[in-house]
């Protein structure tokens, strides 16, 4: 039996986040093949992260630059190690890799943060995102680093498993491509869903505290909105999120009917009642579980070509993509009113999510990716040379610094 230790950089809120979605999927999958599993974090604890203790997870709060870590880890003795996002393996990794060096690596990325990250300063720049940029920001040193130096990444995209190997020439062996994992829509199960003589206006769902989320709620409001409320005017656009600031709390207006509505305590029945899931993202990464939640609903949705990258790849989207704000506000009102349109959406997205996210299919690979990397852990790790270079340098830089910083915290 394996016994997993996951190092987060937040703890899991599936009611929040998509990440928290993802985290939650990856545990009750370990689960499953009755591994133990054991999460821990240097991040403090919410009232709405989930009850790991329910899951029989145990939970340990551990400190960075601290090598109390040390004595955690080889009293423990995982035999994977799995990194929620590559600033835990910068802050832990070369710790694993002293004290445990046979244990398999994994790195889940979440989304690539190098590419979201530098799509977002584009954006604020008005200039266009290309590879080069990608390429030049130090983020992106950071991030591939880590992933070089990983066993396993596992990535939540097509677009982004394509981008690591045809533009950074990241060997095909050290990535695995793990989407978000559903069960199938079954017919009854569609047959269940509300009707659309009984749904009512827009609805956009994303965590505040998320740059794309902000991003698009102040896009919606100033730019979109007003032209959808012209055509439409008996439509309401509903915005729920997690962690919604005073900033976020004062877009709410009620005669334009843009109506913040904060925290969704049951998100899958607030988009099953949605008309439509409006939300033209403008920069991003990964895949969106807004989008995929409002499948599972049957619930069409109006975004960007970013907001739709990896996540249908040539089936039909399950609604309009749409970019300039012309065109999404064509889309809005179109969508609003063709129900042979937004009926055929809805089957997309069946389409989407039984033939794309079937976990079925996705995780016995998985299982037995992770077993034959196990079996030959050394010899994949020497034909990796790139990753132990990264591990030999940038960690013996990292270690330095943090035991730096241990000693300057006990003076």
């Amino acid at each position: 039996m394996n016994t997993v230790l996951i190092i987060g950089y937040v703890w899991p809120e599936p009611n929040s986040s998509a990440a928290g979605t993802r985290m939650l999927q990856l545990i009750t999958s370990f689960k499953q093949q009755q591994w133990e599993v054991i999460f821990a974090s240097p991040a403090s604890e919410t009232p709405h992260m989930i009850d790991l203790e329910a899951l029989q997870v145990k939970k340990q709060s551990i400190q960075p630059n601290d090598s109390s870590f040390d004595t955690f880890i080889t009293q423990l003795k995982p035999n994977i190690v799995v990194f929620d996002r590559f600033m835990m393996e910068e802050q832990f990794g070369w710790r694993i890799s002293q004290q445990l060096p046979n244990a398999l690596k994994i790195l889940n990325t979440e989304d690539l943060h190098s590419l979201r990250k530098t799509r977002h300063e584009a954006l604020k720049k008005e200039i266009p995102f290309t590879p080069a940029l990608l390429k030049n920001s130090t983020i992106a040193k950071r991030e591939i680093a880590s992933i070089y130096r990983c066993d396993i990444s596992l990535m939540i995209s097509s677009f982004e498993m394509d981008l690591l190997q045809n533009e950074f020439d990241i060997p095909k062996e050290i990535l695995f491509h793990l989407p978000f994992l559903y069960e199938e829509i079954s017919s009854s199960k569609s047959n269940s869903w509300v009707p659309l003589e009984e749904r009512k206006h827009f609805v956009h769902i994303g965590n505040f505290r998320h740059a794309p989320n902000w991003d698009v709620t102040l896009y919606l409001k100033q730019k979109i909105w007003p032209l959808i409320r012209k055509k439409l005017p008996q439509s309401e656009l509903h915005i729920y999120g997690s962690y919604p600031s005073e900033k976020v709390s004062q877009l709410h207006n009620s005669k334009e009917e843009f109506l913040i509505k904060g925290w969704a305590d049951n998100a899958h029945q607030i988009m099953s009642n949605a008309k439509i899931c409006l939300s033209p993202l403008r920069f991003g990464a990964g895949i969106k579980g807004k989008f995929t939640e409002a499948m599972l609903c049957g619930t069409p949705s109006i975004t960007t070509t970013i907001g739709a990258e990896g996540m249908h790849h040539n089936l039909p989207w399950n609604g309009i993509i749409a970019n300039t704000e012309d065109e999404i506000v064509t889309a809005a009102v179109t969508l609003y009113k063709d129900k042979e349109l937004w009926s055929k959406s809805q089957q997309n997205g069946i389409q989407i999510i039984n033939n794309l996210y079937d976990k079925k299919k996705f995780l016995p690979n998985l299982f037995k990716h992770i077993e034959y990397t196990q079996e030959h852990l050394q010899s994949l790790r020497t034909q990796n040379f790139i990753g132990a270079m990264l591990q030999h340098h940038s960690h013996r830089s990292t270690e330095f610094m943090s035991r730096w910083i241990e000693e300057k915290n006990k003076s």
